[in-house]
């Protein structure tokens, strides 16, 4: 198994071939190694491999030795800016004090504005938060004193403790234990490392990490506010179409007899989209026997699972959720590219894997069919007067995904094989410039995707067609000269 260290290095030399003589003392292999001064100082990230005891062994003898600390995440910093006189010796008082706390100084810096003071910016290492008002009270005597923001720069300058600090912030904001803080700080170096060629990336990646929690957090309760759309497609089907701000369309298809819906969004907002769906379907609760239909795998798509008798998905879907069940890497996250922005936003979206039970594999109708076309034939899903052909594609998404065509009501459900990028809102588009740039495309195999996207119209034949697509509003496509 392969387990990724965070470690503490002092300032001092010779201190990681003392860490690496402790992993080679229990016969593990290091499988990678990151350490970046610009972005901290003292963190040093160590993928070792081997067997479970030696792992838990090495874990041990590096806390012992000083270079895990189980309470590298629990600090908290804060910026103080103090206004002082701009003569010799201001400062000395404010550092007196500091030292009465046994406050560790991260950051120092001070500016002249062309008056008879200057501003002393300050950053500190606090263990006990309860410390901090009794200490601003007494600076504040001494000089004005005010708590302020970081800005990018400063966090980056302030590179002792900038892994902390970022993981703390979003801890915060989303809601993270211990543990998960420690494998956000891995997954976010780990994309660091990817992208470590792009201009300005050990910037960047963090920034773009903090804009997706932010973003998540942010579009909570009334302000989920996703568009809706309703379509009457004959006197007792009715299609409804949710557009939320970040996270998949949920299209959900009501007749009669059958409640059926395509793709759930979120895990983070099944509260809201299951709000939505019922004012707008107007029922008090999903049936008993209602199904989903799951265009792939991804994390986006699959927030309602859970509110499903039935999950529908094709073969390699419903194996990715085999692997996630047994803690193995998923379909994703066997692409090294787009392994930690996928660890990320499990993490961050508190999402869980569907329930096995639940999932039923669409099979292929001819499995001796050509290995090199683009879409393959699945079997047919009926509900009521709807029955939809199902189309399996060969991956350049992503393993698993399919499209859905009802050709008596000529719709067609694309997932994210084809996304409606022109009709996204002002929200929508903030999100979705994040994952491009984290995961260094959306899609597993960029060339085959585009392939796809423009061979499913081919499936459909000649006429107008209804458009549903993963993201983005619906649209119709005039078919007529196929």
């Amino acid at each position: 198994m392969k387990k990724t260290f965070t470690t503490i290095m002092p300032d001092k030399v010779g201190v990681f071939k003392s860490a690496c003589e402790i992993i080679k003392s229990v016969g593990l292999n290091i499988t990678r190694v990151s350490y970046n001064k610009a972005v901290d100082v003292h963190m040093l990230f160590l993928e070792v491999d081997g067997r479970e005891e030696s792992i838990n062994l090495v874990a041990e003898q590096l806390k012992q030795a000083g270079y895990v600390s189980d309470q590298m995440a629990d600090d908290n910093v804060i910026l103080l800016e103090f206004t002082l006189r701009d003569v010799p010796g201001a400062v000395y008082p404010i550092l007196d004090l500091i030292s009465q706390y046994q406050f560790n100084i991260s950051y120092m810096s001070s500016r002249e504005n062309g008056t008879p003071y200057q501003y002393f910016r300050i950053g500190m290492i606090i263990e006990d938060e309860r410390l901090v008002s009794d200490f601003i009270q007494k600076a504040s005597r001494i000089c004005e004193t005010k708590i302020v923001q970081y800005n990018k720069c400063e966090l980056v300058l302030d590179n002792t403790v900038f892994y902390v600090s970022f993981a703390n912030q979003i801890a915060a904001e989303i809601g993270l234990d211990k543990e998960q803080k420690t494998e956000l700080i891995v997954n976010s170096n780990l994309i660091m490392e990817e992208l470590r060629d792009k201009p300005q990336a050990q910037f960047r990646t963090f920034d773009y990490i903090r804009q997706f929690s932010n973003f998540l957090s942010k579009y909570h309760g009334e302000k989920f506010a996703p568009k809706i759309t309703t379509l009457q497609l004959e006197e007792n089907c009715s299609l409804f179409l949710l557009e939320p701000p970040c996270g998949s369309n949920t299209v959900l298809l009501r007749t009669p007899l059958d409640c059926v819906c395509v793709d759930g969004g979120l895990c983070c907002y099944t509260t809201e989209t299951m709000s939505a769906l019922r004012q707008a379907v107007g029922m008090n609760a999903m049936p008993l026997q209602a199904k989903l239909i799951l265009t792939h795998a991804d994390v986006d798509h699959c927030g309602l699972a859970k509110y499903f008798s039935t999950i529908y998905a094709s073969q390699p879907a419903v194996e990715n959720f085999r692997l996630e069940a047994a803690r193995k890497d998923n379909l994703r996250e066997q692409t090294g590219l787009h392994a930690p922005y996928v660890r990320i936003s499990k993490l961050l979206s508190d999402y869980r894997t569907p329930d096995l039970a639940k999932c039923k594999e669409i099979y292929r109708r001819a499995p001796e069919e050509d290995a090199d076309a683009l879409f393959h034939r699945l079997e047919d899903l009926s509900f009521n007067t709807l029955r939809f052909e199902v189309w399996e594609g060969r991956g350049g998404h992503v393993r698993g995904e399919i499209i859905l065509v009802e050709r008596q009501k000529n719709l067609v459900f694309t997932g994210d094989i084809f996304v409606n990028t022109k009709e996204l809102d002002d929200r929508q588009k903030e999100f979705n410039c994040l994952a491009p740039y984290l995961m260094t495309s959306v899609d597993t195999d960029p060339q085959l995707a585009r392939q796809e996207r423009q061979a499913f119209r081919e499936i459909l034949g000649k006429g107008k067609w209804t458009i549903l697509p993963g993201h983005g509003h619906l649209l119709t496509w005039d078919n007529s000269a196929q």
